[in-house]
């Protein structure tokens, strides 16, 4: 629990020293992997699978012989078909079916009309694909991470890229994890639950699901007044595109919404916290809203030079773009705007329910935040950021400092009963867009529940929703993230 004195790194585990835990889980680590950098060690059926999960299994198998034994030939190779398109690397089909993982990119109709505008001048948008049946009316929103751009040099270099620019992005996306549409992806509930487990929930996986993609290099808060700085080369649109796509969501059915859940991931995490109250604030009175933040609690500490790197680094980008104007009003009331772009500073006053996903140990924070490049000129932490298990002992304690930092900021929150969280202690970043992570016999947990698990239960008012994971690297169901493969 948050607030509890913690535990010595060995006993934390139980006996085994960390040494031989890490060597260990290291072995371990070269059996497991994503479609992305190399990932960390499998768990067989009988351990993957919760006792509520092999319920359903049970449950599952029995419907899909009942279907297929009274199915026609079309309907079974249509689902037969659909398994291979998200199974093959082959190039996805010209245009997605409502069942399709593949989505197609929608630019939006109004941005010029609203002056909405990427980082080029090239105009913004989305994929979305349309809730069926039960979920019809309800929405889940997920906001593309990226980074940010603090200075005209590197908004320059930014806007050659799809993180800046509609040109370079990709004509259809996949959707998975959060946004797919496989209730055993997306498991708070539905039809499955209702079978198995008798429970009248709702679940995402039928819902309406966008995913908005990030091109302004601000999460979604930068406005023109700024642009008189640095020439008519950068448009700083952010808070300008986020109006304009909501207000083109609206128009499509967002504004008759019964249920929605707003999301984001890194930078699109940050978007989510603070564009959270005004997204309940544009949708029906009686509706359920709720935000979700994955890996968007950017901490505001020193590096282990005892240099305020992004403290620095977020000054420039605030003043770059004119931010300040999308901050919270409370916290620009009592400190210097650049502060209030930490969550740190204003997550006390969102007023709407809230969930936090994130790892104690992110990759990215401990990469440009704990040990940024510039200070460790002698390298000796670049082993250690390539691949946690490399860390030895005095950079580990190190890192536990870092995790203590964010419980500790993270306490008050934690008593908010209309909140949620998930803090593993794994070595990664977003993992609610990744089914591997999201939900999955392999999926990180915490008492036995994945982030799915508990951001569902948190949703829907089922239960309390506040998991803590213990010490690195006492988790074996992580996915570790390993950037050695492949150099």
């Amino acid at each position: 629990m948050v607030g509890e004195p913690e535990l010595a790194l060995d006993e934390s585990c139980g006996r085994q020293s960390a040494v031989s835990r890490s060597s260990k889980m290291a072995n371990q680590n070269q059996q497991r992997s994503l479609h992305l950098p190399h990932l960390a060690g499998p768990r067989g059926l009988g351990s993957g699978w919760s006792r509520r999960e092999l319920i359903i299994l049970a449950a599952v198998v029995i419907v899909t012989i009942l279907i297929f034994s009274h199915s026609s030939p079309k309907y079974s190779s249509t689902i037969v078909g659909n398994h291979t398109d998200k199974s093959s690397n082959s190039a996805p089909p010209s245009s997605a079916s409502r069942h399709s993982d593949w989505i197609p990119f929608t630019p939006l109709t109004n941005a010029h009309h609203k002056a909405a505008l990427c980082l080029d001048g090239s105009v913004p948008g989305y994929h979305m694909e349309k809730g069926f049946g039960s979920g019809s009316h309800d929405w889940v929103l997920h906001i593309e991470g990226g980074g940010w751009c603090n200075t005209i040099a590197s908004c320059s270099s930014r806007k050659k890229t799809a993180l800046g620019s509609s040109k370079y992005m990709d004509a259809p996306v996949q959707f998975s994890g959060i946004l797919s549409h496989d209730p055993l992806q997306n498991p708070a509930g539905g039809l499955f639950y209702r079978f198995a487990l008798s429970m009248l929930c709702q679940d995402f996986y039928n819902w309406n699901k966008v995913k908005i993609r990030y091109c302004d290099g601000a999460s979604f808060s930068g406005h023109p007044d700024a642009e008189s700085k640095n020439g008519p080369e950068l448009f700083f649109r952010g808070q300008l595109i986020w109006e304009a796509v909501m207000d083109q969501l609206l128009s499509l059915g967002l504004s008759n919404a019964r249920q929605a859940l707003l999301s984001g991931c890194s930078a699109g995490g940050l978007a989510t916290l603070l564009h959270c109250d005004n997204f309940q604030g544009i949708l029906p009175k009686g509706a359920t809203v709720k935000c979700l933040a994955d890996a968007g609690f950017f901490l505001n500490e020193k590096d282990v030079a005892g240099n305020h790197t992004i403290e620095s680094f977020y000054r420039d980008v605030v003043n770059l773009q004119g931010i300040a104007k999308s901050l919270n009003k409370d916290c620009l009331s009592k400190m210097e705007p650049h502060k209030c772009f930490f969550p740190q500073e204003f997550i006390e006053n969102i007023k709407t329910p809230l969930f936090l996903v994130h790892p104690a140990y992110d990759f990215w924070q401990i990469r440009n935040i704990l040990a940024p490049d510039e200070s460790d000129s002698q390298r000796t932490w670049l082993s250690c950021k390539l691949n946690i298990f490399n860390c030895n002992p005095s950079q580990l304690e190190v890192l536990r400092g870092f995790r203590n930092s964010l419980l500790k900021t993270l306490g008050k929150f934690q008593q908010n009963k209309e909140g949620g969280m998930f803090i593993n202690s794994c070595f990664i970043h977003c993992q609610t867009w990744m089914a591997e992570t999201w939900h999955s016999p392999t999926s990180p947990r915490i008492n036995n529940r994945t982030i799915a698990e508990c951001v569902g239960d948190w949703y829907f008012n089922r239960k309390e929703a506040k998991e803590v994971d213990r010490p690195f690297p006492c988790n074996p169901t992580c996915y570790n993230m390993d950037f050695t493969r492949g150099l």
